[in-house]
């Protein structure tokens, strides 16, 4: 048997939204499931976002500390971001993250995994992308303003294989970082040769 996840759409026989924010929604779908019996499914409609794990040429991931409200936690995590913007490639839309918010451009990408983040309740849907081959940009380049829960976020280089050792001993919670960090892990075994490209499409 392949073992892969595949698109699947059970007939919505009504639909109401909850409750409308600045970047999701809440909404309730009845859905004809199997025997004919219609149940309601609450759920989160999220627009998806991208993370990057950035890796040096001495092995060492970028991750930054960002105050998480909703879990009361300082988090160390990937630089990553919303798909908001209109037309924007996920790997565009990655790199445009990484030079926001850790003030780096890469000249390798490759898809490193996707991730539904918690397919119980939300549709949110994230890339994580490899970035290789770093430079720092220049100060006078960067005219990004940082703003809330990005004022003063410490930007760290850690070792990649002590980040395994972080994300395993649940010191490292956030989900596209714990995903990350052990994907490229991973990856590295076969020196990332067996990597999607950056434009992969996504399932």
């Amino acid at each position: 048997m392949r073992i892969e996840d595949v698109p699947e759409s059970w007939e919505v026989v009504a639909s109401q939204q909850r409750f409308k924010g600045h970047v999701f929604e809440v909404v309730t779908d009845t859905v004809r499931m199997p025997g004919d019996e219609a149940a309601d499914r609450d759920y989160v409609v999220h627009p998806g976002a991208v993370a990057v794990v950035a890796l040096d040429d001495r092995d060492r991931v970028l991750l930054i500390r960002q105050y998480r409200h909703p879990a009361r936690r300082l988090l160390w995590e990937l630089p990553a971001g919303l798909r908001d913007v209109a037309g924007e490639s996920l790997v565009d839309g990655a790199a445009r993250e990484l030079a926001e918010e850790a003030g780096y451009r890469a000249a390798t990408w490759h898809t490193l995994t996707d991730l539904l983040t918690s397919p119980g309740m939300t549709n949110e849907r994230i890339r994580v992308f490899l970035a290789r081959d770093l430079t720092p940009i220049p100060d006078a380049e960067r005219d990004f303003v940082h703003r809330h829960e990005e004022i003063g976020m410490p930007v760290e280089w850690v070792p990649l294989a002590d980040a395994v050792r972080w994300a395993l001993a649940g010191m490292i919670h956030n989900s596209p970082a714990v995903a990350g960090i052990l994907a490229a892990y991973a990856a590295s075994a076969e020196g990332y040769a067996t990597l999607r490209p950056a434009d992969a499409p996504e399932a």
